[in-house]
């Protein structure tokens, strides 16, 4: 049940069953003159336009298929919660569940684990996701980030070509399974993020731009076509209510925010704050958790309300190419001095901050003395694994052992750790870029992946088919395990069972900066909080420096020859 309007006064996209009973059905048309509502063998002419609102009250079981129809053209409701089949199926009024209680987790003590529904298990279900979290719990992961779950055209896909953001895409399941899934989730003590992509729609089945064609802004263009007008209420309001229904009527604990930079105009972070207050609004008894995803490294709209954290690149280049050695695309500015660009993302979490870079463009403010929890710091994410042609991990890029020294300094260092599924074990499968589209837009898709990587321009036919089912098989993190993954658990295990009662306890208290030495390719970087101190030393080749004086060593790892850390606990100096 909900209120006909939001706390902006705007009316609620969709179909949404109020207190009565009934079922009141909203959208946002202004240039129509009339709508019509079919459902299941009725038509019912739609009130409106008022303000661009056409709306619709009706009793019907969930269930019932609906559709808008605009000049004669029948459509599926770009607010569905459930379809009736693929996207350009009717709409279902659907229920949906009630959220279970849980207190939450504070946002200090979660190390996320990035997860792709589709190819996590061999069911590629939440159902079957949610028999293996126990695994993961077990190992020490508090929050589970998975990747979009909005209905996109096709069976296959990253999920980032969503066209229906309310509706669960049915190869996952149904809404009672997330239900389910996140129940389990915390049952076992984990948070659960949804990924929320807010800048786009994907090139198939986006009926907004029939039914309403105001929701664009022509004028302005994102990678992936004509901007969303955000400047519009009632297109804000398709958003922030979206956000409220993954938070407050499924459970979830947070979003991730996918490329907020492209989200209204250059610069902008209103949207963000707005989406903030709206989560702050919700007035649950439990703490929401909003990450975002932002190349324009602007830090300052962190650390205020629900935005807690952006997911934080620089440090996975300073590591990618400081133990790889590549220096194509945007790898070039961090390709310079690698080992300096990650002096600087021990001390300050952001490497860009506004200054000049070598072979790129100055960007980003400064996050000097930035608490770190604000930063979610990985060594491999299904964009960084995924955006190579062939899909590559890091450990198949530089050996386990050199891997396992990267793990070790991820998950002790007092920045928020995310882990992409797998390689808690040491997966060697690849993440490849997938989709199920036909005719022309598959073949456009198929040549435009090929055309990305002009190291590959006398071999593309190398380069994995996106369409072919064989590329989204390939993508199973439990096909790249190997002898090793044992060894790899119980690491992730201790490691992680370290940060628990070791570092953790620090986090919570207040920061007081960090400091950081380095001599040649060597560092000790030293964090200080209200509760003690933690320090890192790092050496790219050889052992790694000894802890200063009054620290405790927690662990120690190194490649014979190469890379090297260890890591230290001490009192207030």
């Amino acid at each position: 049940m909900a209120d006909r309007q939001d706390k902006a006064g705007q009316p609620r996209w969709g179909a949404v069953r109020q207190d009565d009973g009934r079922w009141q059905v909203n959208i946002w048309a202004p240039t129509a003159e009339r709508l019509d509502l079919v459902v299941g063998d009725r038509t019912l002419p739609m009130d409106g336009p008022t303000e661009g609102w056409h709306g619709a009250e009706l009793t019907a079981p969930p269930g019932t298929p609906y559709r808008f129809v605009r000049d004669g053209t029948a459509y599926p409701d770009p607010a569905s919660r459930r379809q009736g089949g693929d996207v350009n199926a009717a709409s279902l009024l659907t229920d949906l569940p009630a959220a279970s209680d849980w207190p939450g987790r504070p946002w200090p003590e979660a190390v996320l684990y990035e997860l792709h529904v589709g190819t996590f298990t061999e069911e590629g279900t939440l159902r079957a996701a949610a028999d293996r979290l126990k695994d993961l719990t077990d190992l020490g992961i508090t929050c589970v980030s998975l990747m979009p779950l909005a209905q996109f055209a096709g069976h296959r896909g990253w999920g980032y070509d969503g066209v229906l953001p309310y509706a669960l895409h049915p190869a996952y399941g149904t809404p009672e399974d997330l239900a389910a899934f996140i129940d389990e989730a915390h049952r076992l003590g984990a948070m659960v993020l949804i990924d929320a992509v807010y800048n786009h729609f994907g090139p198939e089945g986006n009926v907004l731009s029939q039914l309403c064609p105001g929701f664009f802004d022509a004028g302005r263009h994102t990678p992936w076509g004509a901007a969303i007008a955000m400047e519009e209420p009632a297109v804000r309001a398709f958003f922030l209510q979206n956000a409220e229904m993954w938070v407050r009527d499924y459970g979830a604990d947070g979003l991730r925010l996918d490329a907020v930079h492209q989200i209204g105009t250059p610069g902008s972070t209103d949207f963000l704050t707005e989406l903030s207050a709206r989560m702050e609004a919700l007035d649950l008894s439990r703490p929401v958790h909003l990450v975002a995803e932002d190349e324009r490294n602007l830090v300052s709209y962190t650390g205020t309300g629900t935005l807690r954290a952006q997911w934080n690149d620089d440090w996975h280049h300073a590591v990618h190419c400081l133990t790889t050695g590549e220096s194509q695309s945007y790898y070039a500015p961090f390709a310079v001095d690698p080992f300096d660009d990650l002096v600087t993302a021990l001390r300050d979490g952001q490497v860009d901050q506004g200054q000049e870079r070598p072979g790129g463009e100055a960007r980003g403010e400064t996050s000097h003395g930035v608490h770190p929890v604000r930063f979610v710091n990985a060594n491999q994410t299904h964009d960084q694994v995924g955006n190579r042609a062939m899909g590559d991990r890091l450990i198949s890029l530089v050996g386990a052992e050199t891997a396992m020294v990267l793990h070790a300094a991820l998950l002790l260092s007092p920045f928020v750790p995310m882990l992409f599924m797998g390689e808690e074990a040491g997966s060697r499968a690849p993440f490849r870029f997938f989709t199920d589209f036909d005719g022309d837009l598959a073949q456009i898709v198929r040549d435009g992946r090929r055309s990305e990587f002009p190291e590959f321009a006398d071999h593309k036919d190398d380069i994995p088919d996106p369409n072919d089912p064989a590329t989204f098989a390939a993508s199973r993190p439990d096909g790249g395990l190997e002898g090793d993954a044992g060894a790899w658990r119980d690491l992730t295990r201790e490691l992680l069972t370290l940060r628990r009662t070791r570092i953790v306890p620090l986090l919570a208290g207040g920061y007081g900066g960090a400091e950081v030495t380095r001599a040649g390719e060597t560092a000790v970087a030293v964090w200080r909080f209200d509760g003690g101190r933690l320090a890192m030393c790092l050496a790219a080749a050889g052992d790694a420096p000894a802890l200063p004086g009054g620290f405790e060593e927690i662990h120690a790892r190194a490649v014979p020859g190469g890379l090297s850390m260890r890591a230290g606990i001490g009192g207030q100096a």
